[in-house]
């Protein structure tokens, strides 16, 4: 890659950091961008995915603890669960067809975005406690869905929590802490079969830390309801449009 093509990606990778940081769901327009626009190996595109999540999260985490977003008592028991769950999708994902792979994140974009369009904007807002054995389900399913689809957590966490009717400021709040585990053991997985590009993955690393900071502000700024529509719009396009290019390949 030259200069240009990093600043083009770096630019992108704000952008997706942004939505990564305000609504959680973003991140899994990362690797179609890394596949579809730089035409990169949908496996080193997880692979460099996973490890940038490694920074945003952490920045999105420490910017929604501090204004005590993050329920850290339900963060512990989805930790326990997709901790274990993370390294084994990664492990299994190098075995799987990368046109599998392809079908399966462009499947969960179009999921995340029409639960976000059919959640009453009301049920997001109720209180709702889960109990560690949910959490532990939860966790497993998000741990090993985010390291199979290099999507980080927040994409499949956020929607079955806001279905759970968990408040979405907490269930956003919750899918910044999970990105650390998730990635962390993943990217560790990632390292061992040596398909981790370093230069890629800190190019968007950066950008994404840049973008979660704004995101995550701004989701403690503006209406939740309003970003969450717009994003859900954007996934549901974009699922589809994916799909599409894969049935007609």
């Amino acid at each position: 890659m030259d200069w240009s093509t990093f600043v083009l990606l770096g630019g992108l990778s704000v952008i997706v950091g942004v939505l990564i940081g305000s609504v959680g769901i973003g991140g899994v327009l990362l690797v179609p961008i890394l596949t579809y626009i730089f035409t990169i190996d949908v496996h080193m595109a997880i692979a460099a995915a996973m490890f940038s999540y490694l920074f945003s999260g952490l920045v999105g985490a420490t910017i929604y603890a501090r204004k005590r977003s993050i329920n850290w008592k339900m963060a512990l028991w989805l930790f326990v669960g997709a901790m274990p769950a993370a390294f084994m999708g990664a492990l299994v994902v190098s075995a799987v067809p990368a046109r599998g792979l392809e079908f399966l994140i462009a499947t969960l974009i179009v999921f995340a975005g029409a639960n976000a369009l059919l959640t009453p904007v009301e049920d997001a807002h109720r209180d709702r406690l889960l109990s560690p054995i949910q959490l532990l389900v939860i966790g497993v399913i998000t741990g090993f869905g985010s390291a199979m689809t290099g999507t980080g957590g927040p994409l499949v966490l956020v929607p079955m929590l806001i279905w759970l009717k968990v408040p979405t400021l907490t269930a956003v709040g919750l899918s910044q802490a999970v990105q650390l585990p998730i990635a962390s053991l993943a990217t560790i997985s990632n390292f061992i079969y040596g398909t981790v590009d370093m230069v890629i993955g800190g190019v968007i690393a950066v950008a994404l830390m840049i973008g979660a900071a704004i995101g995550a502000h701004l989701a403690h700024a503006v209406s939740q309801a309003t970003l969450r529509r717009v994003v859900a719009w954007v996934l549901v396009a974009v699922g589809i449009f994916i799909a599409g290019r894969i049935l007609l390949a």
